[in-house]
C-alpha cells in the first residue's frame, strides 16, 4: 500500500448554518501541499466500519495544506471522524 493511500477524516464540510454529513474533508499522511493534493482528485476511497463499507470520490481541495473535500454516496455517521479512509482506485 503507498503511503498516500490513507487518510483521516477531520471534519464534515460546513457552513455557517448548515452541516453536510456527505462531504467530508479528508487529510492524506504524507500530502502536504495542494500541488500534491490536486493529483488525488477524480480518486475513490472508501470507509470501512464493521460490516459496512461506503464509498465516495475525491472532488475538490480544500485550502493550500493539503486537505481534500470527498463526496461519498451516503451521509457518514459521526463516529467516522478521526477514522482512516482508503484508496481505492
Amino acid at each position: 500500500m503507498p503511503p498516500q493511500a490513507q487518510g483521516i477524516i477531520v471534519n464534515y464540510r460546513i457552513g455557517p448554518k448548515s452541516q453536510n454529513s456527505k462531504e467530508c474533508l479528508i487529510q492524506f499522511v504524507n500530502v502536504k501541499s495542494s500541488s500534491e493534493a490536486s493529483k488525488l482528485i477524480g480518486r475513490k476511497v472508501a470507509w470501512k466500519h464493521d460490516n459496512t463499507k461506503i464509498i465516495g470520490k475525491i472532488v475538490d481541495l480544500h485550502g493550500k495544506k493539503g486537505l481534500v473535500r470527498a463526496r461519498f454516496r451516503k451521509g457518514l455517521p459521526g463516529q467516522s471522524l478521526g477514522s482512516t479512509v482508503e484508496l481505492v482506485g
